[in-house]
């Protein structure tokens, strides 16, 4: 039912171009999912989604788990059904979200008891409970429990690693479901060695698929670029390697580089929501004032609905009316360019080409402000810590 098949490889990188065959269909890898958290792209249709080439969507096990409720979505037959988004779909174990909750949750070795951010109940995730949540959702991709440390504490990364790979035990013999791949997720932060042993052991358990996660959480960008060194090669080359929660361009174009097949984020429908729009040259903030009587589209040559069709000015205009119709249409246009991007990947990937594409883009490509700062600052402390300052 599921089956990988390498198509395609760059002569000078790790890319490369895949097929994930699916029970809801074909994935032509690299690929990203938008972000579907409480089963829906926020602002876009389903059929929005298909009309823009999308092929994976992305929704949160935590989420729904808390509202309205795995159970209520298996009576409507699954997530498929009930959001009416008829390709692949990918679920987190929700393991992230409730670890980000900090005070209001509880580790031991049998699972993680939290309270709802929506109205403090409590409740309880297993590895056993995650996978049963994840079968009630029917998604094609499933994820394992697992703990997301904090990148750079070791003692912590130490304990986490433990209990990740003993999860990962536990969910692979609680699954039930057959049309579903349960992917094992590495741990073990920027710590080279725990990476590698993360990886080892999970390759061990032959998982259908497997993704690293932990990373994007707080590293510089080149401690992220240097575990992925160090880890994609201790994956299994015929499975498809998912980088989790990495979605800013310049990151996906660095991580195919080094064999990453499958990626999702929110960042494009979150900064589009708050007037960011994406560009081969960077990102657009359409709330600045410049753009007021700026007649051009967005990206002059994008084909998207939104380019075709609307000015920097009208769209600046919306966000500054708060117009809802500005927020679905920042989306579309970003929502095209992530899938637009991938497309771009895999052509030059099939061609032999990619290396000399990725320096090309990573050249043109302007970060914002934001992040070079908090690129600053997250060197900053990895100095310090480094050097025992805390």
């Amino acid at each position: 039912m599921f089956d990988f098949t390498i198509t395609a490889r760059d002569p000078h990188t790790a890319a490369r171009v895949g097929v994930f065959q699916t029970p809801h269909g074909l994935l032509t890898t690299p690929v990203f999912a938008p972000v579907g958290t409480q089963a829906t792209v926020k602002t876009l249709t389903s059929r929005d989604l298909g009309e823009l080439g999308a092929s994976l969507v992305l929704s949160n096990t935590y989420h729904l788990y808390l509202r309205p409720g795995t159970a209520l979505i298996a009576d409507f037959g699954g997530l498929h059904s009930f959001m009416g988004w008829p390709g692949p779909m990918l679920t987190d174990s929700g393991g992230f979200q409730v670890f980000s909750l900090a005070q209001m949750r509880k580790v031991s070795p049998d699972g993680v008891i939290f309270r709802s951010h929506i109205d403090g109940s409590l409740h309880r995730f297993t590895p056993e409970s995650a996978v049963r949540a994840q079968e009630d959702l029917g998604a094609d991709i499933i994820m394992c429990l697992d703990e997301c440390a904090e990148p750079l504490n070791r003692k912590y990364n130490e304990e986490a690693l433990v209990r990740t790979h003993a999860w990962a035990k536990r969910c692979q013999a609680a699954q039930r479901r057959h049309d579903q791949a349960l992917f094992g997720i590495v741990q073990g932060g920027i710590f080279p060695d725990l990476r590698v042993e993360s990886a080892r052991t999970l390759a061990a358990l032959d998982f259908l698929g497997y993704a690293v996660g932990g990373l994007s959480v707080g590293e510089t960008k080149d401690q992220m670029y240097a575990t992925l060194d160090l880890t994609v090669p201790e994956l299994p080359a015929e499975k498809p390697r998912y980088l989790m929660g990495v979605g800013a361009p310049e990151d996906i174009v660095e991580a195919v580089a080094r064999g990453i097949d499958i990626f999702d984020c929110a960042l494009p429908t979150r900064v589009a929501r708050n007037g960011g729009l994406l560009t081969q040259a960077g990102r657009l903030n359409l709330r600045n004032a410049r753009y007021a009587a700026d007649p051009l589209p967005v990206e002059p040559g994008c084909e998207c609905y939104t380019c075709q069709h609307f000015s920097r000015a009208y769209l600046r205009h919306l966000f500054k009316a708060e117009e809802i119709l500005g927020l679905h249409l920042a989306t579309v246009h970003n929502v095209h360019f992530m899938l637009q991007l991938m497309a771009e990947i895999r052509a030059h990937i099939a061609a032999g080409t990619f290396a000399a594409f990725q320096e090309t883009f990573l050249a043109g490509y302007q970060l914002p402000d934001q992040e070079v700062r908090h690129a600053q600052r997250a060197a900053r402390k990895a100095r310090r810590q480094a050097s025992g300052g805390g």
